[in-house]
């Protein structure tokens, strides 16, 4: 059997039973009564007849019972529903009140504090049909006691399948893509959304918040690959754009050196030295640019110095 069935039933039945709420004052009170009672009637014994006796017993468990079950205590985030006769009577707490026991009850004690509520939309189809799970948080908290305790049967409950279904209504209703970018604009539109299906059950929404959105794996791994893969794309665009500014650059050089042969030659022979400066190094020039920029004595010279150069450990 499906254990959310089973829970679902269990939260049910803990609501159904009515909890007394019997204060510990209360219980004091009521044992002290039932203790003097019982000493009344032991030093009352032949000193006063039977019936007299008899009254004495029953007036003191008559008054510690009424005590014992009349006198409530509420916490200082409580209200209790009494109804009398079944009829909604009052709101009472916080702190101590009376009811009337038989004829009054006090079934219901509404909680004024903030409530944090888990939920989760499993398995549930985007716009685009992806399955997504997705787990948020609900704070609420209770405004109107009364509407909570008569209008739901279990506002805890009703609160938390509210929220579920609202999950899953939205998340058909948006993209995967908007799912995952916006999440803030996702979370107002829950709080808006629940907010409006609870507040005549006396709750108010004050937050939502998405804590995770699971996607399938295989649906992971290839937005990983689409993300390499534009990560790259935007890499060689940018190398581009680079070698486009080099080729500017260089014709915008090039311009310089039109009308002015002279650096041209001076930039030709540095260039060759610099290669050449290092030993060992080889460098191979066209023969069009040593015809041009007479660079055949310059590579002679260069050469014979080379040949020339003493040795390590000689003059």
């Amino acid at each position: 059997m499906d254990t959310k069935f089973l829970k679902s039933v269990m939260e049910r039945k803990k609501a159904q039973n009515v909890d007394l709420h019997i204060p510990p004052i209360a219980g004091t009170i009521f044992g002290v009564i039932l203790l003097v009672t019982a000493l009344g009637a032991v030093f009352g014994e032949g000193k006063f007849n039977d019936t007299i006796l008899g009254i004495w017993v029953v007036a003191g468990m008559l008054i510690g019972m009424y005590i014992l079950f009349g006198l409530k205590v509420a916490s200082q985030w409580e209200k209790a529903v009494v109804l009398r006769l079944g009829k909604f009577q009052k709101l009472a707490g916080p702190g101590a009140f009376w009811i009337i026991p038989i004829i009054d009850t006090a079934p219901t004690w509404i909680d004024h504090r903030v409530m944090v509520t888990p939920f989760a939309a499993q398995k549930t189809l985007t716009k685009d049909t992806v399955p997504v799970d997705v787990d948020a948080v609900l704070f609420w908290v209770v405004w109107d006691a009364e509407k909570a305790a008569l209008e739901v049967e279990n506002y805890r409950a009703a609160v938390d399948w509210a929220a579920q279904t609202a999950l899953r209504d939205i998340i058909g209703r948006m993209m995967l893509a908007d799912i995952l970018v916006g999440r803030s604009s996702l979370d107002k539109e829950l709080q808006q959304v629940i907010d409006e299906r609870t507040t005549p059950w006396g709750v108010t929404v004050q937050s939502v918040e998405i804590r995770d959105i699971v996607i399938p794996q295989d649906l992971e791994d290839a937005m990983s690959r689409q993300a390499q893969a534009e990560r790259e794309r935007q890499a060689r665009v940018i190398l581009g754009e680079s070698e486009k500014q080099i080729a500017a650059s260089f014709s915008e050089a090039s311009q310089a050196y039109v009308n002015n042969p002279t650096a041209l030659h001076l930039r030709a022979m540095n260039m060759l030295f610099e290669g050449l400066k290092e030993k060992g190094a080889l460098v191979i020039v066209p023969s069009s640019a040593i015809d041009t920029m007479n660079l055949g004595g310059l590579s002679g010279m260069v050469s014979l110095a080379q040949q020339n150069k003493p040795k390590n450990g000689q003059e």
